[in-house]
């Protein structure tokens, strides 16, 4: 029987993290990914017109779409859509001439396509805009790839889980320069190059979702921090893999609307781990 190599345990993390950084570059060039973000235009009450032609409130890329498309119409905190004479869209997948559009806080946002184009509404605190998506978007075409750091078995860490009972609320600022109060589930504590650290997520799906920022964030990483999702906690344990900390979607498109790392979440330490700043190869 063949001994097994001293790298086999080693080589099969790096296929592991080769593994999730293709899903994640998939995802990002997917149909519904971030890189087909082309536009986000925030909604004034009454009648919004939406197509072409300069003179719209909503302008779409040229030769995209007709020169009027549409009205989206804001009031009392809901949005309706009415599509323009001889416009073909589809509502959901389905042909209509107009809908009243659920925003993107609820499960099932309601999605306006017209050729490669797919408009819905995003809800950020008490604003609400319209999110463009392009399929044939320049940052799709364009887009260069991902750098990282060395994959560093290191950097995946068991942390203890010390949970609140109750949740609390956390602030959550964005790039908007909005506050969020979050509900936080408890903290992971864990040790990093000797130094005893701590990270409070919130919940997202069915996953922990940690915002942090570290020494490393406006040099080799993206300035405003990183990104990092973990498995729910079991065991009093939570596996937090630097390895796949992650660029926020703003660092791919303008039009995003990406949470900041609260206070409690700069680390005071370099992670070289993950995704480098994107753009950029290791300095």
């Amino acid at each position: 029987m063949t001994t097994p190599s001293p790298q086999g345990p080693a080589k099969t993390y790096r296929e592991e993290i080769e593994a999730w950084r293709q899903r994640r570059v998939a995802a990002l060039k997917a149909d519904d990914g971030w890189l087909t973000v082309a536009g986000l235009f925030w909604l004034k009450d009454g009648k919004n017109t939406v197509g072409t032609d300069a003179g719209n409130d909503i302008v779409l890329p040229t030769g995209s779409a007709p020169g009027r498309v549409g009205v989206f119409e804001f009031a009392n905190g809901a949005i309706t859509f009415e599509a323009a004479a001889n416009v073909n869209v589809a509502i959901d997948g389905k042909p209509a001439t107009g809908a009243t559009m659920t925003p993107d806080t609820s499960d099932s946002p309601t999605l306006l396509t017209l050729n490669d184009l797919t408009m819905f509404v995003i809800k950020r605190g008490d604003r609400f805009g319209i999110r463009l998506r392009d399929k044939s978007s320049e940052m799709r075409r364009h887009f260069t790839g991902i750098h990282y750091f060395a994959v560093e078995e290191g950097y995946r860490v068991r942390a203890k889980w010390v949970p609140y009972e109750p949740a609390k609320s956390i602030a959550i600022p964005n790039i908007l320069g909005q506050t969020e109060m979050e509900s936080c589930p408890g903290r992971a504590e864990f040790t990093l190059e000797g130094h005893p650290l701590s990270l409070e997520p919130v919940v997202e799906g069915r996953r922990l979702f940690f915002i942090f920022r570290d020494l490393t964030s406006g040099h080799e990483t993206y300035p405003p921090g990183r990104f990092l999702y973990a498995e729910m906690p079991k065991d009093g344990e939570v596996v937090l893999d630097f390895n796949k900390a992650q660029n926020p979607p703003c660092a791919f498109t303008p039009f995003a609307t990406c949470p900041l790392p609260p206070e409690q979440n700069r680390l005071n330490v370099r992670v070289e781990a993950g995704e480098l700043r994107y753009g950029h190869g290791k300095e």
